[in-house]
């Protein structure tokens, strides 16, 4: 414990200087989106192999196709856990950049009406400043100690902005360098100001286009209505049958894998500060749809969904125009959760249409990506000693929340690594990411570097 003081202590005595690097850092426009600005982004690679090869870690820039990599390394003792922290330096676009209030480039500390500061400029959020909060972590830990209380891989990445097109070949190549006991990914938010967040889901995507052909032509409806099969009620009745009236999803099989929400986990979702009313109010909704029964957060958090994103056939263009179309088109996704099987599910699906074809009718389908939910379990004891860790740095004890959508590293991570994920960020929902006036709270820079202290600390003492 006196080990630790001494690290938060010290992480306390450099706030100052800490900032003073992270705009070393957001000074340097890494935007991997455009070419005009590869340079930047090597420069910023560059910038952080220096800085963690500075503070003692084994650091080098790793080439890729595209932008850079940046790996590093620290042995902890024997025999002590091994993290692998993943964040990136790229950034987003600024434009349009009549809408800053100042140079995005030009980050500044801009203290607020009620005396609270904040970190300006574009990468403050997203996601220099929180991937700083870990190397300063570090920095201090090793300048306090000497050492980290657990063994530390670093990898950050120059495209997660730009769809990450070299980070799964370089997964593939450096699969034994990059695997660890868990990866720690600071690119997500806290519950509320006082509250941390640790997301403990993500749910998995099936994609599926279906199209159902009748007739080889368009039919005139006056001469065929009626007796001709119409594709499009046939798609629409289908789509219809995909749900009961409770709200279930109706796919033979679709909740294997799908377990209940533990009632403790379930309370604590039940007691945050989350109104339906207005979630649903701010998008001219007012009543829950989905399974009746099941809160709106456990609807999105860990329960599977069937929606369909778009419908298309015969004619929609403007005026009107009597056809019975040769085909009808839809677009269908399914949100994943716990262990459902993403090609079970799919193949529920196709047969699930065949069944209900009608004579002259039949089906094609196009894949559109799969992938299997995230879930770290519940009673995991590295996600255990993390919330105990944020609980002790923060107001309000830490919440395990869900993603009701993806984070695509995370199940990269897990399918070609087998590492599970623990998401810990310190970001609020108010911090403008990918808009103009982007900030990050001084707060969450300051206790975000003590929060990963307690982390390392509770890791290295399992």
């Amino acid at each position: 414990m006196a080990e630790l003081d001494s690290v938060l202590a010290c992480l306390d005595l450099n706030l100052d200087r800490s900032v003073e690097r992270l705009f070393d850092l957001l000074r340097i426009p890494s935007i991997s989106t455009d070419p005009a600005y590869a340079s930047d982004c090597r420069r910023a690679a560059e910038w952080l192999q220096g800085d963690l090869s500075a503070i003692g870690f084994e650091a080098r820039v790793a080439e890729t196709a595209g932008h850079p990599m940046v790996i590093a390394r620290r042995e902890g003792p024997a025999g002590s856990p091994h993290v692998l922290f993943y964040g990136h330096y790229d950034v987003q676009p600024v434009d349009p950049l009549e809408l800053w209030d100042a140079d995005p480039f030009d980050p500044k500390v801009a203290t607020q009406g009620d005396g609270s500061r904040r970190l300006t400029g574009r990468g403050t959020s997203d996601d220099k400043g929180q991937l700083m909060t870990f190397v300063e972590a570090c920095r201090a830990f090793i300048a306090e100690t000497g050492g980290l209380p657990c063994t530390v891989t670093i990898f950050l990445e120059g495209e997660e902005e730009s769809g990450s097109p070299s980070l799964l070949p370089f997964l593939d190549a450096n699969r034994e360098e990059l695997s660890a006991d868990v990866a720690l990914i600071c690119d997500t938010n806290m519950w509320d100001r006082e509250t941390p967040a640790i997301s403990t889901g993500l749910r998995g995507l099936v994609g599926e286009q279906v199209t159902i052909r009748a007739a080889s032509m368009d039919l005139h409806s006056g001469y065929f209505g009626g007796a001709a099969a119409n594709p499009i009620h046939v798609l629409a009745k289908i789509l219809a049958d995909l749900h009961d009236e409770t709200g279930r999803v109706t796919l033979p099989g679709f909740y294997d894998g799908v377990p209940e929400l533990p009632d403790d986990i379930r309370k604590v979702w039940s007691e945050l500060p989350f109104s339906e009313k207005e979630f649903l109010g701010a998008v001219g909704l007012s009543v829950p749809a989905g399974e009746k029964g099941r809160s709106v957060l456990e609807q999105t958090w860990s329960r599977p969904t069937a929606e369909v994103n778009g419908i298309e056939g015969g004619y929609t263009g403007k005026g009107f125009k009597t056809v019975i179309a040769a085909e009808a088109h839809a677009k269908v996704s399914f949100r994943l959760v716990f262990d459902q099987d993403p090609s079970q599910i799919r193949e529920a699906f196709r047969a699930f249409v065949r069944e209900r074809l009608p004579a002259d009718c039949e089906a094609e389908f196009h894949e559109h990506g799969g992938s299997p939910a995230i879930q770290l379990p519940f009673d995991s004891p590295v996600l255990q000693a993390a919330k105990q860790a944020l609980s002790d740095e923060w107001p309000k004890p830490a919440v395990m929340i869900g993603m009701g959508g993806s984070i695509p590293v995370v199940g990269e991570f897990k399918r070609r690594l087998g590492m599970p994920s623990l998401l810990i960020g310190f970001g609020l929902g108010d911090d403008r990411i990918h808009s103009p006036n982007e900030k990050y709270e001084l707060t969450s820079f300051a206790k975000g570097q003590r929060s990963w202290a307690r982390v390392l600390a509770a890791l290295g003492a399992r």
